[in-house]
């Protein structure tokens, strides 16, 4: 018989999701999404435009027990759904009350997820072949545009169970887990919906984005807690929230953490901070806490190798990917991060990383967010020059560059500093390329 694994992988009268009305065990949730599935047209490929994080599970977990796959971008614009209509035929969009809008407005039939129902009793707990193609995770176009990623079922129930063995979760005291990140993104879709289907763990579906709604979202849950965020939101909730429940841990991932604003966390809110380290394109594979140091532990299941100066993670039923990624391999399943391999900036014969012109620029007093933008043409023309996007309300551009001149290299100096008064950065903080280059083409 082809290897299978249960859709969920919890006791019937474990409590899956908790909203605001009340938690939703594993058994009623079963229920919601064979009610779901009964009512999906005949199709290969849903678009979960779900904004609830509760109907997002439903419908997703219904295109899996239907056999079908299930598409996830950040990027909801009727272009995309346009070009979804094209690359997928027959698709068709899953929405709630709150995303019927975009549904609406696009070129593809829709599903609406309705509301939890009242069915109780036992309900089928299918097993879903391991080798089943569950979802296409779109990468966020920091880098220019988005990259199909296809993740097959046995792949994602075991990276759950391995996060929840990392991180210790128990069912005998389950965590409650509130996400200030999508459930659209791979590590929302990852920390928040799939981890509660396979350990133990029940994923928060209410607001919790601004301080005040992540404030609430954990009063309203039990100990132990669990926030899962990335570095922009930890930030505002150390200088937007008065305080936080208790804490067992949070979970930080989406761009490097500042050891320093780890450090300011754990002294606040007396919980270790935690990173994951992954991507779209292989989803979690390693850990660490972040005062600890630079060496990161791979999760149980996860292989690493090194071939010609690139790295490669394996995982069971999944897909061998080249890593972005430089790595440095430590002894015992360990690694050290030494950055990007796309992030060194090639000029005159010198290198710059990146992230290290970025971390200067936003260094600077009175600059809030700042980016450095090279040019696609940085290496074939030799009068190609950086460029800076900075929010600074309060400074000059002269008198930006003028302290860059002062920090830097000159040959790295940037030929313009252009001042915006926000960046286009996603829910997660990151800053896709087509909508900074939409915004200086703006002027």
């Amino acid at each position: 018989m082809e290897h299978a694994h249960p859709l969920v992988d919890r006791p019937s009268g474990a409590a899956l999701f908790l909203r605001r009305e009340g938690p939703v065990t594993a058994e009623a949730f079963l229920h919601d999404v064979h009610d779901l599935a009964a009512s999906l047209p005949d199709a290969g490929h849903m678009v979960n435009l779900c904004r609830d994080r509760y109907a997002f599970a439903v419908a997703f977990a219904a295109a899996v027990l239907r056999g079908q796959t299930c598409l996830l971008s950040s990027d909801a614009s009727p272009a995309m759904l346009a070009a979804f209509a094209v690359q997928f035929p027959g698709c068709f969009l899953a929405a709630d009350e709150v995303g019927a809008d975009k549904a609406g407005a696009g070129p593809l039939p829709a599903v609406l997820v309705r509301p939890p129902g009242t069915r109780t009793g036992p309900a089928a707990n299918p097993l879903i072949p391991a080798a089943q193609q569950a979802a296409i995770v779109f990468t966020s176009g920091s880098t220019g545009v988005p990259v199909p990623h296809r993740k097959a079922w046995g792949a994602l129930v075991e990276r759950s169970r391995a996060a929840g063995e990392r991180f210790g979760l128990d069912e005998a005291a389950p965590c409650a887990v509130v996400g200030t990140v999508p459930s659209n993104h791979m590590y929302g879709f990852e920390a928040t919906l799939l981890l509660p289907l396979h350990a133990a763990a029940a994923s928060w579906c209410g607001p919790a984005f601004f301080p005040g709604d992540v404030q609430a979202a954990l009063a309203a849950t039990g100990a132990p807690r669990i926030l899962v965020t990335t570095p922009l939101q930890m930030r505002a909730l150390l200088h937007g929230a008065a305080g936080l429940p208790p804490l067992h841990a949070v979970i930080s991932a989406t761009a490097p953490l500042d050891p320093a604003l780890a450090l300011e966390a754990e002294a606040r809110w007396a919980a270790p901070v935690l990173e994951i380290f992954g991507a779209t394109e292989c989803g979690s594979i390693a850990s660490r806490r972040t005062r600890d140091g630079d060496a990161w532990s791979i999760y149980p299941g996860v292989t690493l190798a090194q071939h010609d100066g690139a790295s490669t993670a394996a995982a069971p039923w999944a897909e061998t990917v080249t890593l972005a990624d430089d790595l440095e391999m430590l002894p015992g399943g360990a690694f050290r991060l030494l950055g990007r391999r796309t992030d060194v900036v090639k000029m005159g014969g010198r290198r710059a990383s990146l992230v290290g012109l970025n971390r200067i620029l936003t260094g600077l007093d009175g600059v809030s967010d700042g980016i450095f933008v090279v040019p696609d043409d940085l290496e074939r023309r030799s009068t190609a020059r950086l460029m800076a996007v900075v929010v600074a309300p309060e400074r000059s551009s002269f008198s930006i560059l003028s302290e860059l001149r002062r920090r830097m290299d000159p040959l790295f100096l940037p030929r313009r500093v252009v001042r915006v008064p926000a960046l286009p950065r996603n829910e997660l903080g990151k800053l896709p390329r087509q909508a900074l280059l939409a915004l200086l083409e703006q002027g």
